[in-house]
């Protein structure tokens, strides 16, 4: 159940084994969650190498490795390629369609779903599993539909996704079904979410994209994120794929302490001392003109009024005037801009849920639940996350193929 990336995989998987499926989808479209990812055009996976990209899963990673090798990358792109969605690799060795629309992913699947035979239904959603003792133990039988209707069947894969961008369809129903079958789920939370910041100035600086920065965020002495990237800065504190990344890594750590410290390193290809050689180039070219139009030669617009701000520097000062001590001011402000990180956004905003039903509950090379047979998990109804880039649909996929080859030898 559950018209998404890893509900669409599990069927063609299954289906393309002989299974007969059925697919259910409680909203009116498939697939609703991959218009929206990539900004509408779908990162639907990572061309890493395979042993690599382990080291991107935030949770759970050696659960991944055989459902990983099972469906790799690779396989996701040669077939999508064969599905008639040709595909590209961009920087970060992010995969998008060709074409730059999600909605051909989606048309890819759903195109390989009818070749196969899969019947779909939308507007279709489930109420609840049909559960039955056996002597080895429980066993999924089937579905209870919403209108009342019972579907007899002999594996079941619940794809329901998680809690986050709930307006997809994605309210949690899987954990229902997942506790009724006497699973754990493990502690959920947004993660791939914005930060909510407490910097008064820095709401000056809404709306402003920084690219080719470094983010290092802190708990105390201990770091506990440290990468390149790009971000925005918003009406409620930083966002951007940097700052998704970060939350990813950092929000169980947040969570627990409340406050973290950010330092945003705006010229990071650069050191403190190239930078103030930098500065003294600026200025000896203008020494009489005044710190904040010198300064338009160095920043973006919008920045120079904080920078100056927090290097408590009038921004009308004549150049001349600047002495080294106020100038290792500026230097220190750019190389270390710092902000106070003091939550995260909810649901709504995060691109997907961390926690979900116990791995450990759950056969790595099938995803079939060890306690109820019959019953299999896939995509992020499952305590897998990954930071962004791709990762995340790539798990969809590979645990969705894993599960729907495993359903299938149950027919």
């Amino acid at each position: 159940m559950g018209g998404g990336a890893a509900g669409m995989m599990a069927a063609i998987a299954a289906a393309g084994q002989g299974a007969e499926v059925d697919l259910y989808e409680k909203n009116e479209k498939l697939g609703k969650k991959i218009y929206i990812t990539g900004k509408g055009r779908c990162n639907l996976t990572n061309a890493c190498e395979t042993s690599q990209f382990p080291e991107h899963v935030c949770s759970n990673r050696k659960f991944l490795y055989s459902a990983l090798y099972g469906f790799t990358a690779e396989d996701v792109m040669q077939f999508f390629e064969e599905a008639g969605t040709p595909v590209k690799v961009e920087r970060g060795q992010r995969v998008f369609p060709v074409s730059d629309h999600a909605s051909d992913v989606t048309g890819a699947l759903a195109r390989e779903m009818k070749r196969l035979g899969v019947r779909i239904h939308l507007n279709c959603g489930v109420k609840e599993l049909l559960l039955s003792d056996a002597q080895e133990g429980s066993v999924c039988e089937g579905v209870r539909l919403m209108d009342g209707e019972w579907v007899k069947a002999d594996a079941v894969i619940v794809c329901t996704g998680g809690l986050s961008y709930p307006t997809t369809g994605s309210t949690g129903d899987g954990y229902r079904f997942a506790k009724a079958a006497g699973h754990t789920v493990t502690e959920l939370s947004p993660s791939l979410v914005p930060f909510n910041t407490a910097d008064e100035d820095t709401r000056l600086l809404q709306g402003l994209s920084l690219r080719n920065i470094q983010v290092t965020i802190k708990d105390g002495k201990k770091t506990l994120f440290d990468e390149f990237g790009e971000m925005m800065f918003t009406h409620f504190g930083v966002t951007g794929p940097l700052i998704l990344s970060a939350s990813a890594k950092v929000g169980k750590k947040l969570k627990e302490k409340g406050e973290l410290n950010m330092m945003i390193d705006l010229k990071p290809a650069i050191s403190r001392q190239q930078l103030d050689e930098r500065f003294l180039r600026e200025f000896a070219a203008h020494q009489n003109g005044f710190l904040k139009n010198v300064l338009a030669k160095v920043y973006p617009s919008s920045l120079i009024p904080v920078i100056l701000s927090r290097s408590e520097l009038d921004p009308s000062r004549p150049i001349h005037e600047i002495s080294r001590e106020e100038r290792q001011r500026l230097v220190e402000v750019t190389k270390c801009f710092t902000c106070r990180v003091v939550g995260m956004r909810g649901y709504n905003e995060a691109v997907v849920t961390r926690g979900g039903v116990d791995v450990r509950q759950v056969k790595p090379d099938t995803m079939e639940s060890k306690l109820t047979g019959g019953l299999y998990f896939a995509g992020e109804v499952l305590d897998l996350d990954a930071v962004t880039g791709g990762y995340n649909l790539q798990i969809a996929w590979s645990t969705g193929h894993a599960a729907g080859l495993a359903a299938a030898e149950m027919v």
